[in-house]
């Protein structure tokens, strides 16, 4: 119970308590808008196939695997032609809910602790905000450009959200929905999120009744704001964020912040990983990777130990969940292949070899024309190397399973 205490203090998010009559009428909003936008066009097409993924970390989930049975439940429904449709306007997948499900995972994952991180109080908060902003008086009769500046101003003004360009394990907050509510700072992406969660209750309350888009900004600086779609630029139109860019996003931000090999950021995740992997066993390592052998050398140690998080080394845990969450969304094959790297790292050799392969007949039958240029050519390269280690590895009789690797993944316990 002390414990328990303990983690609630920690965290004063957790502080908060739903009401439960307001969020029942929250939970059923299934608004229709007039018409739907989608990039493509064409009829609707069923939903994709997903294969039944055997991941690492999914099987040895304790408390946060609920967390991830109700992610996939929510991405479920989702047809490839409601993938693309603008999260300003989608009605069958709730983004707010598969937000604050990632963030029960991984907060199950970074505290190692059995009590859940509730989903209630935060949809809660979304809620409260619109009937604040709805409580102003604005919101009636106002014009199609006024209702969206008193909104402009009421969100990033009033209420004081701020856009955040720290990603990094150092700072973890703005990759999470439950943070970012908490703290009104946060990547660009949730900024988004909790604006178009906005304008849902407002189209379900028919105070919108304007064609009305999100307008995401590609720089460092600007902030996601509203316009009236039908008086709006061609140049507008690109800055429209669908539902599956939002979800890649998210988790590719997550992945990235928490990948546990951080160094030399000119080359990609992938190839950091190989690097590592071979620097482990090279006799003769030059002055200047003398970090890249250390890090390799950390993270061994450190799986040996249990221990999953560094502050400089990232989370191997929390990357794997990225990973896994990504292939579940058929974001890009290469998935497959980082999540293969991953689980190398973690001495799961059959079941690295068993993804690189299933990357490696992805990316075989797939029509799209592969860009040759030189990072692709440096990952092809690693790749094969990561490939023919593996083979090598799998001609030893009983793959020679590391001690760790049925303990650490499940390491959940209450902190001391």
């Amino acid at each position: 119970m002390a414990s328990a205490v303990a983690i609630v203090s920690s965290y004063p998010w957790l502080n908060s308590s739903p009401s439960p009559s307001k969020y029942s009428k929250y939970q059923s909003f299934h608004p229709r808008p007039s018409r739907v936008v989608c990039r493509g066009g064409g009829s609707e097409l069923p939903p994709p196939v997903t294969p039944d993924f055997k991941f690492a970390l999914h099987d040895a989930l304790d408390s946060s695997g609920e967390a991830r049975q109700n992610f996939m439940s929510q991405i479920k429904g989702l047809s490839r032609i409601e993938r693309e449709v603008s999260i300003s306007i989608n009605r069958r997948v709730d983004l707010a809910k598969i937000a604050i499900y990632i963030s029960a995972e991984d907060f199950a994952l970074m505290s190692q602790s059995s009590l859940p991180l509730p989903v209630d109080p935060f949809i809660e908060r979304l809620f409260d905000l619109t009937m604040e902003f709805c409580r102003s008086g604005k919101v009636l009769r106002a014009s199609p450009e006024a209702l969206l500046d008193s909104l402009y101003k009421f969100l990033y003004v009033k209420k004081d959200f701020r856009r955040s360009n720290v990603i990094s394990r150092l700072e973890p907050h703005p990759l999470y929905l439950h943070a970012v509510l908490t703290y009104q700072s946060g990547s660009a992406y949730m900024l988004a999120l909790i604006y178009s969660e906005i304008l849902k209750v407002l189209r379900f309350w028919s105070l919108l009744d304007f064609d009305c888009e999100i307008f995401f900004p590609h720089d460092r600086y600007g902030l996601p704001r509203g316009y009236h779609k039908q008086k709006s630029a061609e140049s507008d139109h690109p800055h429209i964020l669908t539902v599956q860019t939002l979800l890649e996003e998210i988790l590719k931000n997550v992945k990235e912040a928490f990948w546990p090999f951080q160094h030399d950021q000119n080359k990609s995740l992938f190839l950091r990983a190989v690097h590592a992997v071979l620097c482990t066993d090279r006799s003769n390592v030059v002055e200047e990777s003398a970090f890249q052998l250390e890090s390799a050398k950390s993270s061994h140690r450190r799986l040996d130990r249990g221990t999953l998080t560094s502050l400089h080394l990232g989370d191997l845990r929390l990357a794997l969940s990225a990973c896994e969450r990504l292939i579940l969304l058929e974001f890009d094959p290469k998935e497959l292949r980082d999540y293969s790297v991953l689980l190398y790292h973690c001495g799961l050799y059959e079941q690295s070899l068993h993804y690189l392969k299933l990357y490696q007949d992805r990316k075989g039958s797939s029509l799209q024309k592969q860009a040759s240029n030189e990072l692709s050519s440096l990952e092809d390269d690693a790749e094969e190397k990561l490939m023919m280690r593996l083979n090598l590895i799998s001609m030893e009789e009983g793959w020679s399973k590391p001690s760790h690797s049925g303990t650490f993944l499940r390491n959940n316990s209450e902190p001391s």
